[in-house]
């Protein structure tokens, strides 16, 4: 595979084919985890958030059903076009390089599954000219937990799929940057009930998941035997997920 980073593998266009996967099979985020982001920054419906590549929307839902203000960065017009509307969510197509917001607008910066694809420099620098003094940054990702035999044989099948991908092995640290301090790292657990096409569509939302040819024909009938061997009685089976969060806070002179 190619040893470039991340953020040099097309990140603005390689999801475009993949929002309606993405939308309707890519799990949630625990509460827990909602409640340590927000933790002392106030009453939620004083807080503007910018949700950087927010993709379809998972997560700046879940800020705005609390109540807070959402700013939806997104480069991608078709992962903005998946997204179900909310009052309190409003889109703009920007990347997280180069947001738009103005200077110290907002209390909270979110990066739920993206910051990897995201060159790390330019990217804190517009966070922090983007974040109020008093604001905060959260790095979020949701992991497979490979304590789950299930959850693990889905991680070997995907990995078998993508040729070994560079993304399944995606940096998930907050790197050491002079525009941040005060680096709080949090562990949450949680599951997702699947259904036979959710358990597909989860893993065609990747990036790295071929949408056509031998791979893809034999991913299909990997999961589909994983699925027949784990089913339960109601239909489903269950990815478990640990997710981690990074909270920071700007460095102020």
């Amino acid at each position: 595979m190619s040893n470039l980073s991340l953020y040099q593998l097309d990140p603005l266009n390689r999801f475009s084919d993949r929002a309606a996967n993405y939308a309707n099979y890519r799990p949630s985020y625990p509460t827990e985890a909602i409640d340590q982001l927000l933790l002392e920054l106030g009453e939620p419906s004083q807080l503007i958030a910018a949700d950087i590549s927010a993709g379809t929307g998972i997560s700046s839902r879940l800020l705005a059903d609390r109540g807070v203000n959402v700013w939806a960065i997104e480069p991608n017009a078709a992962m903005s076009a998946a997204a179900e509307t909310h009052p309190k969510v409003k889109y703009q197509q920007a990347s997280a390089e180069q947001t738009g917001l103005p200077d110290q607008s907002v209390d909270l910066v979110t990066c739920f599954q993206s910051f990897h694809w995201f060159e790390p420099d330019s990217t804190l620098a517009e966070f922090h000219r983007i974040l109020k003094s008093s604001g905060r940054l959260a790095l979020v990702w949701n992991n497979r937990d490979l304590n789950d035999l299930l959850t693990q044989e889905v991680g070997e099948i995907m990995r078998k799929a993508s040729d070994k991908h560079p993304a399944l092995d995606r940096p998930e640290v907050f790197p050491e940057n002079p525009n941040f301090i005060n680096v709080q790292e949090f562990r949450f657990l949680s599951q997702q009930a699947l259904d036979q096409t959710g358990l597909i569509g989860n893993a065609k939302s990747r990036s790295y998941i071929p949408q056509a040819g031998a791979a893809y024909e034999q991913l299909l009938v990997d999961l589909n035997d994983l699925y027949e061997r784990w089913v339960d009685d109601r239909g489903f089976v269950y990815l478990k997920y640990q997710t981690k969060v990074f909270l920071a806070s700007p460095q102020t002179v």
